[in-house]
């Protein structure tokens, strides 16, 4: 079994997720007491968002870097960056490493090519959301992306941090992402990506009509597998 390396606590919410979904991937594979083989490098949130509010991406890239390589040190066989939006500098960090960065995007693409969707809502932070960097690996994968109006990325990018990001759920929100979702759906989306590590605490699966990708369990799945690849 291969080692993986977490980059985490972007929010510490979604982490236990990916650290639950690892453990039982793997036991569910191998049974007895065999759980995933993990490093976790967790974060200060704050620090990460100070970053991103500052659109200072470099020092976040430079902070990722960092704790990816020590973890490379450390035995780690491939990176998970457990947050959609630490993806939009990816590619920059993956520069500095001679493991893999299991690409959360990527996984998703597959995921949805699975469902044989071609066209889907992305909803996420609003760095998720507007810059290319998830849409681009969906466009490479023969597939279109639509996102919500602004007034909504508004609202989605700000509950994110201020509610779930903190384990607050509150029935309002849910029914105004629900909302947002179904107006996606009106125009033609066939699916909807929950493209930020909290949102599936807030929408499950069964919530909305269409098919709905929670990023976190996929992005786990596609670890659980390369960590039992020979």
């Amino acid at each position: 079994m291969k080692t993986l390396g977490l980059a985490g606590g972007i929010s510490w919410i979604s982490t236990l997720d990916y650290y639950r979904y690892l453990n039982e991937g793997i036991n569910a594979q191998l049974g007895g007491l065999n759980f995933a083989r993990c490093i976790i490098h967790s974060f200060n949130y704050a620090d990460i968002k100070k970053n991103n509010d500052n659109n200072d991406w470099a020092k976040t890239s430079a902070m990722l870097r960092e704790a990816c390589l020590h973890m490379q040190r450390s035995g780690a066989e491939a990176i998970l960056l457990c947050a959609n939006t630490m993806h939009l500098v990816a590619d920059e960090v993956q520069r500095a490493l001679h493991i893999p960065i299991i690409h959360i995007a990527e996984a998703t693409a597959s995921a949805i090519n699975d469902e044989g969707l071609k066209k889907v809502g992305l909803l996420g932070t609003r760095f998720t959301m507007e810059r290319d960097f998830f849409k681009d690996k969906l466009g490479d994968a023969g597939i279109e992306t639509i996102i919500p109006e602004e007034n909504d990325r508004a609202f989605i990018h700000a509950t994110i941090a201020d509610e779930l990001g903190k384990g607050i759920i509150e029935e309002t929100t849910k029914r105004r992402y629900l909302d947002i979702s179904h107006k996606l759906i009106a125009q033609g989306a066939e699916g909807i990506i929950l493209g930020c590590t909290e949102i599936p605490l807030l929408l499950k699966a069964g919530d909305i009509r269409v098919p709905v990708f929670d990023t976190t369990y996929i992005h786990a799945a596609a670890a659980v597998k390369f960590a039992l690849e020979p």
